[in-house]
């Protein structure tokens, strides 16, 4: 049996390991079963279930992209972890729209989702399967490896905050259980997370800023619970009614002081910043800003879900005129940009139609990574790709000039935690403790960002100001649905302030109701589990 634990190499379990199921309410309890074939092992595997916890993640089953999904009624790429992540809380917003007609793209784009849409279901349902597996791994290995548990039981709660952020008043448990969960309140499950992570940091690994060949990559360490903490506490307000300004610039601020720092050195005519998105990201020195990456190898860690659909489903061939995608015939030419973004670095709305490094010069700040020719600033035809300019922030160019282990899948590791949000929750944190504009302190983590990004620097920024700098740093990497909402601009009373191309529908965009701010629980479970109240709305 292939088990694996710097790199998900196949994630096998054995026979009885686990039970794989598409969400809580559904779980069996009756693990000891009697195999029908006589050569399974009935004993678990340590390494593998504690793997099975991270790489629910980055890939959509045990036998990589091909193979069978754990997730039922959609494939493996649909399913895939980052791929729901960034569905949900991009093309919701004004950073992302897609072309494709797959079923529940055009609710996202449109924000017209209801209790059926199947990659919201899809979503929930990994969450929940992920959340399985953490609970069965601390009821059978708890006691085999204390560093180990304290990870899994921060995996269990990073997922629980997905659960929390998108969706609300959810189904709880922290064992398997036979019969249907109970629904916890919002503010009650961002207790139990504060309390959790609080509670297992202290036996997690220690921080250290490593690379893929050192032991430990991959793995979340005590930085990964403070920056989890940090995020929950920014949003205090938003989940519990009472915000938590000054713990989330503490635990921020733990993370800036600690050895995650910002990856400043570009490399042969890479920028610093294009560096964290590109196939050699966990080799080149990028890593050293990772926080927990999710781990790609075009050989050995195969996903549609991960890194390859940042990628390929926001190029188009013709993006490729140097030769430097690093994936051959895999352009999906489905995401690109809203107008609102490209505002961001262009606020006089004149961002020019050329290709992307010209794009960067012209912007004068390198996270300006699009691409214009042949393509409408505007989204005249949201099923057309050359309608809205192109993003080429994620490619599997080594930038060594060395050639990836594959010309199908990607190396790159996606860093779903990275120390540069950090930094902007602790200035926005510092902001709204200062009447809304940041102190010198708040100002200069900004500041080293955009230092980073060789752009103008200022002396203090407003709370609009850093909105829109999260949104130059972080634009499609699954923040900006959040950020809207912690601003009272994504629905609600506020919500026809700032309104986006086909927000709402409309072309030019329309306010939303308050209860856009939650995601349905999935039809499927409300009817599976009687204990449950739909979210307001639905």
């Amino acid at each position: 049996m292939t088990t694996m634990i710097s790199r998900y190499i196949k994630t096998i379990l054995p026979v009885a390991a686990i039970a794989l199921t598409a969400g809580m309410s559904s779980c069996t309890g009756d693990l000891d079963v009697t195999p029908i074939d006589p050569s399974s092992t009935m004993t678990p595997s340590e390494p593998e279930l504690y793997t099975k916890c991270y790489a629910t993640m980055a890939l959509a089953g045990n036998y990589g992209a091909d193979g069978d999904c754990d997730i039922d009624r959609l494939d493996g790429g649909t399913t895939g972890f980052v791929r729901q992540v960034w569905n949900a809380n991009e093309l919701t917003t004004d950073e992302a729209i897609c072309g494709w007609g797959d079923p529940g793209i055009p609710e996202f784009n449109y924000n017209s989702w209801g209790a059926s849409h199947p990659m919201l279901e899809g979503f929930y349902n990994r969450l929940y399967a992920s959340i399985t597996y953490c609970n069965h791994y601390l009821d059978v290995c708890a006691d085999v490896n204390a560093e180990r548990q304290a990870e899994v039981r921060f995996l269990r709660a990073l997922y629980y905050y997905y659960l929390l952020d998108c969706f609300g008043n959810v189904p709880f448990a922290t064992q398997l259980m036979s019969s249907s969960p109970e629904q916890i309140m919002r503010a009650d499950l961002f207790a139990w997370i504060e309390s959790e992570l609080k509670d297992c940091i202290g036996q997690m690994q220690a921080p250290v800023a490593r690379t893929s060949k050192s032991e430990g990559y991959g793995r979340a360490d005590q930085d990964a619970a403070n920056l989890l903490l940090a995020r929950l506490y920014l949003n205090a307000e938003v989940y519990t009614g009472t915000a938590h300004w000054q713990e989330a610039k503490e635990y921020a601020e733990k993370v800036i002081n600690g050895p995650h720092k910002l990856w400043t050195n570009g490399s042969n005519g890479w920028t610093a910043y294009q560096m964290l998105f590109m196939g050699d990201n966990g080799e080149s020195g990028a890593s050293v800003e990772a926080i927990l990456p999710l781990l790609g190898d075009g050989l050995t860690t195969t996903s549609y879900g991960t890194s390859m659909y940042l990628m390929s489903s926001t190029w188009k061939d013709d993006m490729d005129i140097d030769g430097n995608f690093g994936l051959v015939g895999q352009f999906w030419a489905g995401n690109r940009a809203r107008p609102q973004l490209l505002q961001k670095f262009f606020p006089n709305n004149d961002a020019p139609a050329v290709n992307i490094s010209d794009m960067v010069a012209a912007a004068g700040d390198d996270r300006a990574l699009f691409y214009g020719i042949d393509r409408t600033l505007n989204v005249e035809s949201p099923s057309d790709f050359a309608s809205g300019f192109s993003v080429g922030k994620f490619r599997n160019t080594y930038s060594t000039g060395a050639s990836p282990h594959s010309t199908k899948f990607p190396d790159a590791d996606f860093f779903l935690m990275r120390s540069a949000e950090a930094y902007l929750i602790a200035a926005e944190a510092d902001a709204r403790l200062n009447n809304g504009t940041t102190s010198s302190t708040g100002a200069g983590y900004i500041n080293q960002l955009r230092q980073r990004a060789h752009t103008s620097t200022v002396n203090s920024y407003s709370l609009q100001q850093i909105l829109d700098e999260r949104s130059r740093e972080l634009y499609y990497e699954g923040f900006r649905r959040t950020d809207l909402i912690r601003y009272g601009l994504f629905a609600g009373l506020n919500s026809g302030s700032y309104v986006w191309e086909w927000k709402g529908g409309s072309e030019n965009g329309a306010s939303l109701p308050a209860y856009r701010n939650l995601f349905a629980i999935p039809a499927s479970d409300m009817t599976a589990n009687k204990n449950l109240k739909q979210n307001e709305g639905y």
